[in-house]
């Protein structure tokens, strides 16, 4: 196991030596690192090469060693075409730029590993062709070349996060999950999420890397933890997102053991464990479609049946006109390891109900029909999987929702599942017992983190966790409001604690004596006032012990006072913090670590797939550092090339 006095700060990697830095000097200007390109003076920020190559491109001061490839004139034969009395045209000017092979070397890299290309693909006939008529000054790599350049291009980005990491001025929220390979090597995919200081979410993928078996919970974790140390930032850690399971409970438990022991997290670890809400979903509709599985068989084959020619589709259709079946809807097979799709199979299967029935009065072969009984109960499941179709949809509808986003669908399936548990409809009653199970472990989990997330959003503070909790605990609601209340104020409490030990005694207003009080008034005997204030220390003592005195309100007293924002559309939480910060100092570096907690293990295109995590064919064929760093970088480079900033996605 990782111990603590192995958490030492890591030495930054050595940075790689570009060429790009012959024609530019490194110089400091207001406690900044800047690049000041040599030939024309000008100033750009440090970090990376690509966009100091870009200005090198352009740069008219620079000096050309290629005037030939600068200038070219009319050919002779082109002014024997002349007509005799025409006026001779002058030489054509074609401006260009001299060809840069390494600046080429690496565009072609990261197209590699953007778009997941193999290396071979230096060796395709059709490549070299369309590239020699491009540019035949390039000079074509081998397959081990590109390697190279993509690692390469991983270590520079790699360094580039870790001074983002090591510079925020927030904490950081880690999801953990499990992928696997065709050769059946299992790897361990850590990803951080954070809100940056302009108040933008970003996820960056951190680690790629193989987990040796045998998988335990401790193995588990001391990989976590090297992987921490590696980016030095074990420290920063705020909560953790991962799977339901018991090995992910111990490696959750052994984490935060280790860093609470060393006062390394807020409020005890109290927020650190967060199960994945995708996860849940998915286990929860799972429990219903379980017990229906004969049922979705048959739709199934039902629908394959129609699907499985021209002629069968438009003879069922003809069938459904005669029936008077008006559902626009096409019917479409489902991908059994995508809940989403089973449950809009049967959906639409549903509303086909009386053509499938004549069907099977009339068509020999159709000989999987579901019963009238078993139409009923499909029904019955398909109604009760909507809630959480619906819900998962609108986590869709964002790209990396906040966290404040999920208490009202949580609240909602809770009360939706008491309902269906007091149903006098046997089936449904043991429908929804199976799926309080997996849902109650969620909500023990998560909703208090939920719940002080969604007090953060203006909108709603702590009105709607009065709302919903009157109506999920009754006469009970009052203590688990009082339980939220004091747990945002105690986490509260302790973020201001770390703020005032670093905030100045003179930036307290309304001390009497204080030099700027006095400044302001005219008064210029500083001295004499500090003198006044030692001598009458033991009065302010005396003054506090037998004074009640009036308590300075918190950035939280004025918030929750505060009248609630009004709900639109077009909301976005982060800017209105980033608006707000300055009134809510303390607040909002509070709410900057909440809203930046992931409540999914994966990306929100993937809420419905139940299917395990893989690795593609040509990903598992490369050396485990190689699947690393083009895993890694590509998700780097993504925000650079398509300048996908998160912070206005949100609603």
């Amino acid at each position: 196991m990782v111990e603590m006095s192995d958490l030492v700060t890591r030495r930054k990697p050595k940075r790689l030596r570009s060429l790009v830095w012959n024609d530019f000097k490194k110089i400091k200007k207001n406690g900044k690192d800047l690049a000041m390109c040599k030939n024309c003076s000008k100033e750009f920020v440090g970090g990376g090469t690509t966009h100091l190559r870009k200005h090198l491109l352009r740069c008219v001061k620079k000096p050309s060693t290629d005037v030939a490839s600068q200038v070219v004139a009319v050919s002779d034969n082109n002014k024997e075409e002349t007509p005799p009395l025409a006026t001779p045209e002058p030489p054509k000017i074609i401006s260009s730029v001299k060809f840069d092979q390494e600046q080429s070397q690496f565009d072609l890299a990261r197209m590699i590993i953007l778009h997941d290309y193999p290396f071979s693909l230096v060796e395709h006939v059709g490549f070299k062709i369309f590239v020699n008529n491009l540019q035949p000054q390039f000079k074509m790599v081998s397959p081990n070349t590109v390697k190279a350049d993509c690692l390469t291009i991983f270590e520079q980005e790699k360094e580039k996060l870790y001074d983002v990491l090591d510079k925020l001025p927030g904490r950081v929220n880690l999801t953990a999950n499990m992928w696997t390979s065709y050769q059946n090597v299992s790897y361990l995919c850590l990803t951080a999420q954070y809100i940056d200081e302009s108040w933008a979410l970003q996820k960056k993928i951190l680690n790629f890397v193989v987990a040796e078996p045998p998988y335990t919970g401790e193995a588990v974790s001391e990989l976590i933890m090297t992987c921490l140390m590696d980016w030095n930032i074990y420290h920063k850690l705020f909560a953790i997102t991962m799977e339901t399971s018991s090995t992910n409970d111990t490696v959750v438990s052994r984490i935060r053991g280790l860093l609470t022991e060393k006062r390394m997290l807020v409020g005890g670890g109290l927020f650190f464990h967060v199960q994945c809400a995708t996860h849940c979903l998915s286990l929860i509709a799972q429990d219903g479609l379980e017990l229906i599985n004969e049922v979705v068989h048959k739709i199934r084959e039902s629908v394959k049946l129609v699907k499985s020619s021209q002629a069968r589709e438009q003879k069922f259709n003809e069938v459904a006109n005669q029936v008077r079946v008006h559902s626009q809807r096409s019917m479409c097979l489902d991908i059994p390891a995508q809940w989403n799709s089973t449950y809009l199979m049967m959906e639409v299967a549903l509303e086909y109900k009386e053509a499938f029935s004549y069907l099977q009065k009339h068509d020999p072969s159709y000989g999987v029909a579901p019963t009238d009984r078993e139409w009923e109960v499909a029904s019955l499941i398909s109604n009760h999987l909507k809630l959480l179709y619906e819900v998962a949809k609108d986590f869709l509808g964002t790209k990396y929702p906040t966290s404040n986003l999920y208490f009202p669908a949580l609240c909602a399936m809770k009360l939706q599942l008491t309902e269906w548990s007091k149903s006098i409809n046997s089936f449904i009653c043991s429908m929804a017992a199976k799926m309080k199970e997996n849902f109650d472990k969620y909500w023990k989990f998560s909703s208090m983190l939920l719940a002080v997330a969604v007090i953060l959003d203006p909108r709603f503070k702590m009105k709607l966790v009065e709302y919903y909790y009157q109506r999920i605990y009754g006469n009970g609601a009052a203590e688990h409001v009082k339980e939220v209340y004091d747990s945002i104020t105690n986490l509260y409490n302790e973020y201001a604690g770390h703020s005032a030990s670093n905030v100045p005694y003179q930036e307290y207003s309304g001390q009497v004596g204080s030099v700027q009080g006095n400044e302001s008034n005219g008064n210029l005997l500083p001295d004499v006032t500090n003198d006044i204030r030692d001598n009458l220390r033991g009065f302010d003592e005396f003054l506090n012990a037998t004074t009640e005195t009036q308590r300075t309100k918190s950035d939280l007293d004025l918030y929750l006072e505060e009248g609630v924002a009004p709900r639109s559309h077009e909301f976005n939480i982060l800017s209105w913090w980033r608006i707000n910060a300055p009134k809510y100092p303390v607040l909002s570096r509070m709410a900057r670590d909440i809203l930046g907690v992931p409540v999914s293990t994966v990306a929100f295109e993937s809420t419905f797939n139940t299917r395990g995590r893989v690795l593609d064919a040509y990903k598992s064929s490369l050396d485990p550092h190689t699947v690393q760093a083009l895993i890694c970088a590509q998700d780097w480079l993504l925000d650079e090339f398509d300048g996908s900033a998160l912070s206005m996605e949100q609603t």
